[in-house]
């Protein structure tokens, strides 16, 4: 026990927030301040996943590319990651590796979290409510004694890791194949896919399903986060 209240303090000391964060007390204040810390995190991990889908593209544009062990084993490394059967199916590749709206992740960051000031912000860098079930985690309190809680909150070293994991979440997860397969209807039509139209395929994301849809477009048209996306 010792060690994981140990352990907690020094990822506490790198929580995603800085104490000036949180003792602004003007409502409108804080969620632009919130918005400024996280969006230039989100569009590098969105710069990172252009990167890898722009080798990605180069590698099949070889038509010799099987011929190339490196190109195969590169491959079968990222399809393993986002879990694609067939390395040979570029459309796959193209449909999980892209990126995500700012003004998706920024809602739904602001959700999960409560606008940074949820605990397992503070204590685990934890914006997106991300769930595992293993000991390693923090165990959330149960609000009904008699129910037993079989999962914990992940702990992140980083924001960015949180941050990523999400990123990797949507783009994989076959829950959110929804998502992937609008999004890239979108790309092929040269349409703009904002995180308005996102929120639409993302009833999976909470047990509160279409529910969810309807709050998380409200947090994206109330804080005017579609800007973001331009």
């Amino acid at each position: 026990m010792k060690k994981l209240i140990g352990f907690l303090f020094i990822i506490n000391l790198y929580a995603a927030f800085p104490s000036w964060y949180y003792k602004i007390k003007n409502i409108k204040q804080q969620k632009k301040a919130f918005c400024e810390i996280l969006l230039p995190l989100i569009q590098k991990e969105n710069q990172q996943i252009l990167k890898l889908r722009k080798k990605i593209i180069n590698i099949f544009n070889d038509p010799y590319f099987l011929l190339n062990p490196k190109k195969v084993e590169f491959l079968a490394k990222i399809a393993k990651t986002y879990k694609i059967k067939d390395i040979t199916n570029k459309e796959e590749f193209l449909k999980k590796i892209d990126t995500i709206p700012p003004s998706l992740a920024l809602a739904q960051a602001a959700i999960e979290s409560g606008w940074g000031k949820s605990r397992f912000v503070k204590i685990a860098n934890n914006l997106f409510g991300h769930w595992e079930y293993s000991n390693k985690g923090i165990k959330p309190k149960s609000k009904y004694e008699h129910i037993e809680i079989n999962y914990s909150i992940k702990i992140f070293p980083s924001i960015e890791a949180s941050i990523k994991t999400y990123m990797r979440n949507l783009n994989r997860n076959p829950a959110y194949k929804e998502f992937r397969e609008l999004r890239y209807q979108y790309k092929k039509e040269n349409k703009k896919f904002t995180g308005l139209i996102a929120a639409s395929a993302l009833k999976n994301y909470s047990q509160l399903k279409e529910e969810y849809v309807k709050i998380l477009k409200k947090v994206i048209k109330s804080n005017h986060l579609e800007k973001f996306d331009k």
